[in-house]
């Protein structure tokens, strides 16, 4: 059986003539983006920003007295996942039942589905994982007493005495899952420590749609939402509601991670795990989560934090016009869910170096497979054969377009490589 992590001319990117090979064994072939070794458009990650990431995050959790559970729908690549575990990641957070895969390939023993589990398919998936190794421990979200009956409908139908973990989730109003009010929240806890079906394991949230790049609305937002945890958690505790004999408190974005973390930190009749799912910070980004970060470092008091890893190289293809130049690189290539891409580097053809493009280039728009590059008035021109790289906004629409990414060094040498599971 051909192994997931083995490339070749049938992963986008990776040159025909090529030998096929593992992902972590790519930079044999001496591979330089500064060579044009390889086709552009190119999605890749540089290694020093991505170790430097790795490290600063684990030891931004640590000094905080949390955990890390990295979401892992940013990347869906194993090979970044055995990266953050061996960092010193508590466990892996997914989206679907299908993307535990991924995490079990790189070893997580610790899983976090932040969403509600419903499905009869997923369900069996789910005992399927917990029968082939009873020491996993996967934990889903539950906000609705109708998603109890659907659990435990299951279970009658399946003939299993199985009980799965869970979380109760607390929502916001007019935004996505999660119980609405205090009353709803207990209520629903009381009816999962009733049900044979289902273990409480702790609460959780998810502040990221409250973020609006205003420290005083989000501080405000968000310390709300906080506070209502702490009075439901307090709650459940009060009536023995929760389980476990550790009782997980866990939120999470990468906008505004560092609101939530004094609320992760409970003091209950049980110990408390606090847990941020932060998961864009492996890569992040040159836009959106830039901007966010900007604020995070000026509540913090931080000099500097995480730094741009991910990148998309491309390649002037036409210079019809002036004041237009149109790049090898387009929607299947390149985030543009919640900005367009910045531009950020240029390297002119036959040049073995990077240098910061000009004031006055800017993306425009993105066609499936072109990016209009203006250019104003004054500004030079690319030429036909010239390099521009693109920053990127929201890490986790740009990884899905690849099944692979080379990690390269400063010297735009190709070191290794990850794979991805979409």
């Amino acid at each position: 059986m051909k192994q997931k992590n083995y490339l070749d001319s049938g992963n986008k990117g990776y040159p025909p003539s090529a030998p096929p090979c593992l992902a972590d064994e790519v930079g044999q072939y001496g591979w330089n983006l500064f060579d044009d070794d390889l086709p552009y458009p190119m999605a890749v990650i540089r290694q020093a920003e991505l170790e430097h990431n790795l490290r600063w995050m684990q030891a931004y959790a640590k000094e905080q007295g949390v955990f890390i559970a990295p979401h892992g729908k940013t990347t869906m690549s194993p090979q970044l996942f055995q990266r953050q575990l061996d960092a010193g990641a508590w466990g892996l957070t997914f989206a679907t039942v299908f993307q535990v895969n991924a995490g079990l390939e790189a070893g997580a023993r610790r899983i976090i589905i932040a969403n509600q589990v419903v499905g009869d398919a997923d369900l069996d998936a789910l005992l399927y994982m917990r029968t082939r190794d009873p020491e996993l421990r996967i934990w889903f979200l539950v906000d609705s007493l109708a998603q109890v009956e659907q659990i435990e409908s299951w279970a009658h139908r399946r003939q299993t005495d199985i009980a799965f973990d869970c979380l109760l989730e607390i929502g916001i109003s007019g935004q996505r899952t999660g119980c609405r009010t205090l009353e709803q929240a207990v209520e629903l806890a009381g009816r999962i420590k009733e049900s044979d079906s289902l273990v409480l394991g702790g609460i959780e949230c998810y502040e990221g749609g409250l973020a609006r790049c205003d420290s005083v609305r989000d501080s405000e937002e968000v310390g709300a939402l906080m506070e209502r945890v702490e009075r439901i958690a307090r709650d459940c505790d009060r009536l023995a509601l929760f389980e476990d004999k550790e009782i997980i408190v866990s939120a999470g974005g990468s906008a505004v991670f560092d609101l939530v973390v004094p609320g992760l930190k409970l003091s209950l009749s049980k110990p408390v795990a606090g847990i941020l799912r932060s998961g864009c910070y492996v890569t992040h980004d040159h836009d959106f989560y830039s901007g966010m970060l900007r604020k995070v470092e000026q509540r913090q008091g931080l000099r500097a934090s995480l730094m741009p890893a991910l990148e998309v190289w491309s390649m002037v293809q036409s210079v019809p016009e002036p004041g237009l130049a149109i790049l090898s690189c387009g929607k299947r290539d390149v985030s543009y869910d919640l900005s367009l891409p910045v531009v950020t580097h240029y390297s002119p053809q036959g040049s073995h170096a990077r240098t910061v493009a000009p004031v006055g280039w800017a993306i425009s728009a993105l066609n499936d497979q072109h990016a209009y590059l203006k250019i104003s008035a004054g500004a030079p021109h690319p030429k036909v054969g010239d390099r521009v790289i693109l920053g990127i906004s929201h890490p986790c629409t740009t990884f899905d377009k690849w099944t692979w990414l080379p990690l390269i060094d400063e010297a735009g040498r190709v070191v290794s490589a990850v794979t991805t599971r979409f």
